[in-house]
């Protein structure tokens, strides 16, 4: 019978997360940074500048770009595979520890409901806000050629987005912090403060809506040890926010 796998040493659990990161979120920070500086020295102000999202790479080629998205795609989410197999090497069942699994459904969705409606409201009064103030610069969340994949694409982008950011941001990163003897305090804020960083590239107020977001999303985590509910709302949020804009982006003047 073999014997129980060895915990990680604080030092090995840290670096695992630093290394993790430098692959995946951690790399769009710095990204995003250097983003924002660019945007902050150019002639325009932040709310005269666009920053487009899920823009198509060969818009006069509906089904190579379709491959490349579906690449994209794919490819965005290894780091979520890598972060579960690293938990594996300790912990037998990792999706069953941080909550990625279809145990409790309902209580799931509507406490995933609950939490995009909580942090979409005042998320676009915020951005909207932040653009008024110059603080934020002006997000077209959908820049895809308009093909009978556009919406299905954008609704898989939405999920890759949440599974990539809620699996990293709060179900590896907390079980290793954790194990590394840090506290619940500081666990939340410095996932919070990582989670704000790679949006930067958004403005100011991407940075500071998306602390909140995970200052919110983290103390929730601690208390339902689930991403399940996370996973859901961020998707939710990003479905409403890339369909929408994409469908009412030639209706509605301030988008």
């Amino acid at each position: 019978m073999s014997s129980a796998p060895e915990p990680l040493a604080p030092r090995t659990a840290v670096t695992e997360t630093l290394l993790v990161l430098g692959v995946s979120l951690g790399a769009s920070a710095l990204w995003s940074a250097l983003s924002l500086l660019r945007k902050l020295t150019a002639d325009q102000g932040l709310s005269g500048q666009v920053t487009s999202m899920n823009q198509s790479v060969t818009p006069d080629q509906p089904w190579l770009d379709l491959a490349h998205q579906l690449v994209g795609i794919g490819l965005a989410l290894v780091p979520v595979a890598l972060a579960l197999h690293l938990l594996a090497r300790q912990h037998r069942r990792p999706t069953h520890l941080i909550g990625l699994d279809t145990r409790a459904p309902g209580r799931d969705l509507l406490q995933g409901l609950a939490l995009a409606a909580a942090i979409g409201i005042p998320g676009l009064g915020l951005y909207l806000a932040a653009r008024a103030l110059d603080l934020n610069t002006t997000i077209a969340a959908s820049d895809l050629t308009q093909a009978w994949w556009t919406v299905p694409v954008l609704v898989l982008a939405a999920g890759q987005n949440a599974l990539l950011e809620e699996v990293i941001m709060l179900g590896y990163l907390f079980t290793r912090w954790r194990e590394a003897g840090w506290s619940p305090v500081a666990i939340v804020v410095a996932s919070a403060l990582v989670r704000g960083s790679y949006h930067l590239y958004q403005g100011i107020g991407g940075f500071v809506g998306n602390i909140a977001m995970g200052l919110l999303l983290g103390a929730v985590y601690l208390r339902v040890r689930r991403v399940m509910p996370m996973f859901i709302a961020h998707w939710v949020i990003d479905i409403v926010a890339f369909v929408g804009y994409a469908l009412l982006v030639t209706r509605v003047a301030w988008l």
